[in-house]
């Protein structure tokens, strides 16, 4: 028991649900004092110490049920047999064996005697029906692989040897009554059986997809694939990589903030503060506390911007706590305030909403009137504590580019970043005006891939 919820723990991390050492921790002292022999009691015990979030009882309720399932137990079919009735059913059983496979010998056998199959059975099926080998197979495909392995056992034909049995005993002369219990009994244990290999093969699934996401080498060369480059299969494992950077820069903030609120030592202000001391430091003065940052954010979701403006929009949603305020506006040929999205849905719903606030279309972009329309309705937001963020290729389609426009944004607020998926010696070439707007931002971060990208939402909690 105590692998299987060591097994359990980890396809609950496997599947995204955070799980930190110490709730593992909790979940075992919590178990050692319950026990796990009420089924319902144990369930509500590892829900309470492992899951945090309501949204993640889905998954957790899914999962339960692969590896702690209430299984029909297996009965033994010969328990309420005469003993000259046990022997008419081995004298049957060995007259019908002779003709069989080896392997539907031992189903028969598991049946009528009342076995579960052993892990050594299980590993073994599985290997012949190639589950552990296929490293792409997905959790819900249980059922499939479930019956991969009930073929190789001879399911198929279990039936017809089944009523193959039954006549042989009918002919030795067993009771009606005696078959019908045996049928009974039989018919539950291939129910049992058959629920023990699909929890097993649902297991298998999610540890080997666990095993294929946890790899750090490819983990680490697809944070460095182009966006551009990135297919479904690749962009998932992205999706599930987004909350572990995340938590990661949250660490970072936060340990800046907590060395902010200790205050550094201001020397300018000391020496002036002492003049009258002969400029002895009687009286430190420290600097003003790090505060958390104002982000306006205005972010191009044009076609061939969508799949980075999804990872960014991943990450901000993850970091939201570590921002003291977030608007978010969303852009091709006019503007759209999706800051709604990101503070009332959950975060695939809203990265799906943001995405498609505005109807995609080809070379429609038209960044400037954008600029425009930002300055005659939200020019409020911006002020000296504000990061004004920019992410988009900066290919305007040769319309006005707005320039006056977005330096006097970039005037009244802290800092302007831009983010561009870009290669610098693309900028400036067609209808790129990234050059144009270069001499106005105070950072620019080329966020080609999820590294860059974390890379420079790291400067913006500066």
């Amino acid at each position: 028991m105590e692998e299987r919820i060591a097994r359990f723990i980890a396809a609950l991390r496997g599947a995204g649900v955070r799980v930190s050492i110490a709730e593992s921790q909790d979940a075992w002292q919590a178990i050692a004092c319950t026990g796990v022999t009420q089924q319902r009691l144990f369930h509500d015990v590892l829900r309470a110490t492992l899951v945090k979030d309501s949204a993640a009882f889905p998954t957790f309720d899914r999962l339960f049920a692969l590896y702690f399932g209430a299984n029909e137990p297996l009965i033994d079919p010969q328990a309420d047999l005469t003993p000259d009735e046990r022997q008419m059913l081995q004298q049957a059983l060995n007259e019908v064996l002779q003709q069989l496979a080896r392997d539907l010998q031992r189903l028969l056998d598991w049946l009528l005697n009342g076995r579960p199959l052993t892990q050594q059975d299980l590993q073994r099926l599985s290997q012949q029906a190639g589950l552990e080998a296929n490293e792409s197979i997905s959790p819900y495909q249980a059922r499939r692989a479930a019956r991969r392995m009930q073929q190789l056992l001879g399911w198929d034909q279990l039936q017809a040897v089944l009523e193959q049995l039954w006549e042989q005993l009918a002919q030795q002369g067993m009771s009606p009554q005696a078959i019908q219990g045996l049928q009974e009994q039989v018919a539950h244990n291939q129910a049992a059986l058959q629920q023990q290999l699909e929890q097993f093969a649902g297991q298998q699934t999610l540890e080997q997809r666990a095993r294929m996401t946890r790899r750090p080498q490819a983990t680490a060369d697809l944070l460095q694939r182009p966006f551009s480059s990135l297919d479904s299969a690749a962009m998932s494992l992205l999706r599930d990589e987004v909350r572990r950077l995340a938590n990661r820069l949250r660490s970072r903030a936060a340990l800046r903030q907590k060395r902010g609120k200790q205050g550094r030592l201001d020397a300018k202000s000391t020496l002036r503060a002492n003049l009258s001391y002969g400029g002895v430091p009687f009286e430190i003065r420290l600097k003003e506390r790090r505060r958390k940052p104002k982000l306006v954010v205005i972010l191009d979701v044009s076609t061939s911007m969508r799949p980075v403006a999804e990872f960014f929009l991943r990450l901000l949603y993850e970091l939201q706590d570590q921002v003291q305020k977030m608007r978010s506006f969303a852009f091709i040929d006019h503007l759209e305030d999706v800051t709604p999205h990101l503070t009332t849905l959950r975060v695939d719903e809203a990265v799906q909403a943001v995405l498609t606030a505005l109807p995609p279309g080809y070379y429609s972009t038209d960044l400037g009137r954008c600029l425009r329309q930002f300055e005659a309705e939200h020019l409020a937001l911006i002020d000296s504590r504000t990061t004004f963020i920019v992410l988009g290729d900066a290919r305007n389609n040769f319309n006005d580019p707005a320039l006056e426009t977005f330096r006097n944004i970039g005037h009244r607020s802290r800092r302007t970043i831009w983010m561009n998926p870009e290669y610098p010696a693309q900028w400036g070439t067609d209808d790129s005006d990234m050059l144009l707007y270069l001499p106005y931002c105070d950072e620019v971060h080329q966020v080609r891939n999820l590294e860059q990208l974390t890379i420079a939402i790291d400067h913006i909690l500066l």
